[in-house]
C-alpha cells in the first residue's frame, strides 16, 4: 500500500505528463501554475503527517525493548522461584542446587536473547523506515528540480525567440527605408530602452 506522500508525487508526475509540449521543443512543456502549486501545497501539507507516521513506527522500537524486558524479568523470577522450591528440600539440596543453576543460567541467556534480537528488529525497523522516508525525499527533490529546470529554459527560449524576431524586423524596416535606415535604428534604440524601463 503506497503513502500519501508517494500517491501526490504519482499525481505530479502524471500532471506533467498530460501538459501539452511547447511549440516546436520535444523537451519543454507548458505548465498550469494554479495546479502544479496546488499540487506542491498538498505535499506540503501531507509530509508532516508522513514523517509523524514514521516517528510513530520509530517510537516503537522502545515498546518491543519493554516488551523484552518484562519477558525477560519474568523468566528470571520463575527460574528464581523453582530454585527456591528445590533448594527447600534436604534431601536433594545437592542436586537441587545444580539443577537451579542450570535453569538460572538457561533463563539468563534466553533473556538475553530475547533481548539482542529486540534490539535488532527495533535498530532495522527505524533504519528502514528513515531510508524510506529519505528515498521519497530524494525523489521528490529531482521532482521539483526537473520542474525547475523546464520553466528556466522556457523562459530563456522565449527570451532568445524575441531578440530573434526583433531583428528580422529591424532588418525588415531597414530594407523598406534604406535612406532613414539610421534614423530607424536610433529610434528603436530609444524604444528598447523605454521598454527596459518598463520591464523593471
Amino acid at each position: 500500500m503506497s503513502s500519501k506522500i508517494e500517491q501526490l508525487i504519482d499525481e505530479i508526475e502524471e500532471y506533467i505528463d498530460s501538459c501539452k509540449p511547447q511549440f516546436m521543443s520535444s523537451t519543454n512543456i507548458i505548465v498550469n501554475k494554479d495546479e502544479i502549486e496546488e499540487l506542491l501545497r498538498e505535499l506540503r501539507m501531507r509530509t508532516p503527517e508522513e514523517i509523524k507516521r514514521y516517528q510513530k513506527i520509530i517510537s516503537n522500537k522502545e515498546a518491543i525493548l519493554n516488551d523484552a524486558r518484562t519477558k525477560a524479568e519474568n523468566m528470571i523470577n520463575e527460574a528464581t522461584a523453582q530454585t527456591t522450591e528445590l533448594v527447600s528440600e534436604h534431601e536433594i539440596m545437592q542436586q537441587a542446587y545444580e539443577q537451579a543453576n542450570s535453569v538460572v543460567s538457561d533463563a539468563t541467556a534466553q533473556a538475553q536473547s530475547i533481548l539482542d534480537n529486540a534490539t535488532m528488529e527495533a535498530n532495522a525497523v527505524k533504519a528502514a523506515a528513515m531510508q524510506y522516508m529519505d528515498d521519497m525525499l530524494a525523489h521528490l527533490e529531482n521532482v521539483i528540480f526537473s520542474a525547475n529546470q523546464a520553466a528556466s529554459t522556457h523562459y530563456d527560449n522565449l527570451i532568445s525567440s524575441l531578440n530573434h524576431y526583433q531583428e528580422i524586423i529591424q532588418s525588415n524596416r531597414s530594407e523598406l527605408h534604406p535612406e532613414d535606415s539610421e534614423a530607424i535604428n536610433e529610434g528603436l534604440t530609444e524604444e528598447d530602452s523605454a521598454a527596459d524601463l518598463d520591464v523593471l
